[in-house]
């Protein structure tokens, strides 16, 4: 698979590093000549200097024989550009482009097949603000993923020293507990990721995720040994995009939100369009502002600034003055991978969540969706089971899955889940979430494809 890349910022560093890993045929379009010096220091792809918007530049880069075109520079103008002259040049069978600004989101005819014919619209923020808002809703969780349209939910939970199951093997939590539609699916513990099995035994202090469906989550709650609740007061520091994405959310679904923004023109504009949160002017990293804005009574914080440093700073004090669960906006993954050991709570990522929604269209086989979780530790895919796929038409014992990969859930029809066992069959046409180590990936997609004879 060739890939055209224009824009070689945070996400399409990360996207460009992640394909060629795979050894995809990867080209990399920036018009920053200190940028590029940067990026070719940890990249091994062909790097072109010049605009993404130029027809000359993306004929030099191969237009006209790459599979996907994904434009991901700082201005939505040129991406969509590049787009359309991509598009004009040679039939790329997928277009991807961010486009951030909510005039042109809401527009989404320009996106349709007789303009622009984009296959995915990347919008980094709006993406981390929908991960945000799902972690909200369950008390306790520090990651949730939703697939197959909501039915199954995917939430990663600590386990203390408190919670019952700890020191338990995963059948026998099985065994104790064998009316709950519930399955570890993977453990992050200390550096090492884990695919589990039968004979894994839960830890203090692991991360598990964990697959159910809706209905179960209280139950899992229980079991997991969370006593937290949602509550509804929550305190945001960042008036920007995602901010205010997140406040007129809140607001509608009843929470008590303050804002804190530091610009006082943008806390004004957020303060005009909010109908009963509180804006407030000012600094997230002044202690006694926090103090006089009674954080300690605060059940969620969130730090949403585009200062990644500042709101790990901002978050961390929060979450020492008593505030309940602190979450930070985090792009760098080398800040990412502390989170949990420095105590903030939740760490989000724009750039993650961008590369989730670009691997849906590299994977091969019927693929639906893409997470990526725990910083690229594991990769969880939503596919339809083909009817000459491996996959389809066996009892999972039969399957020759691969080591560091196995099956969360299936979903048959429009309302059947399915927590796999050893005897299920995955017949076609259901919908299969799977969960894989970054190493077992290439033998999934094998897997997920049809066979030549079929056709």
């Amino acid at each position: 698979m060739k890939v055209i890349i224009i824009g070689a910022g945070v996400v399409g560093y990360t996207i460009a590093k992640k394909l060629s890993s795979e050894a995809k045929d990867v080209v990399l379009i920036e018009k920053d000549e200190k940028r590029i010096r940067e990026v070719a220091e940890g990249l091994d792809v062909k790097i072109i200097h010049g605009s993404g918007s130029s027809p000359k530049v993306l004929m030099d880069a191969g237009v006209e024989h790459s599979d996907m075109v994904i434009a991901v520079t700082d201005s939505d103008e040129v991406n969509m550009i590049a787009c359309l002259i991509a598009g004009s040049q040679s039939r790329v069978p997928k277009k991807i482009a961010r486009i951030r600004e909510p005039d042109y989101a809401s527009y989404t005819q320009i996106f349709e097949k007789d303009y622009l014919d984009l296959d995915f619209n990347i919008n980094p923020e709006k993406a981390a603000a929908e991960r945000i808002l799902k972690i909200i809703e369950v008390p306790g969780a520090v990651d949730v993923a939703e697939f197959a349209d909501g039915s199954v939910k995917l939430i990663g939970m600590r386990l203390t020293a408190t919670c019952g199951i700890v020191g338990q093997k995963l059948k026998d939590l099985k065994e104790l507990h064998p009316d709950h539609k519930v399955i570890i699916v993977a453990i992050y513990r200390d550096s090492e990721t884990i695919i589990p099995n039968g004979s894994t035994v839960l830890e203090e202090g692991d991360l598990v995720f964990t697959v159910t469906v809706p209905a179960e989550i209280p139950n899992l709650i229980k079991l997991l040994g969370r006593k937290e609740k949602t509550g509804s007061k929550v305190m945001l520091v960042g008036g920007g995009e995602i901010g205010f994405y997140l406040a007129q959310w809140l607001e509608k679904k009843g929470f008590s939100v303050k804002v804190i923004e530091r610009n006082e023109q943008r806390a004004g504009f957020i303060a005009d369009r909010l109908k009963k949160a509180i804006v407030i002017k000012g600094d997230g990293t002044d202690q006694n502002l926090l103090i006089e804005e009674n954080v300690r009574d605060i059940d969620t914080f969130i730090s949403v600034t585009n200062d990644e440093e500042a709101n790990i700073l901002t978050a961390l004090l929060a979450k020492r003055m008593g505030a309940g669960r602190c979450m930070a906006l985090i792009d760098k993954p080398e800040y990412l991978s502390m989170v949990s050991t420095v105590g903030i709570d939740v760490g989000v990522s724009p750039r993650l969540a961008s590369v989730s929604g670009i691997l849906q269209f590299v994977r091969r086989g019927k693929i639906l969706a893409v997470t990526q979780l725990m910083e690229e530790r594991v990769e969880a895919i939503e596919t339809i089971a083909m009817e000459t796929s491996d996959i389809a038409s066996k009892p999972l014992k039969e399957l020759k899955f691969p080591q560091g990969a196995l099956i969360g859930a299936v979903v048959r029809g429009k309302n059947e889940v399915i927590i796999p066992e050893g005897k299920t069959l995955i017949q076609p046409g259901d919908k299969v979430i799977i969960f894989a180590l970054p190493k077992a990936v290439p033998k999934i997609e094998k897997m997920l494809m049809v066979k030549a004879e079929y056709f």
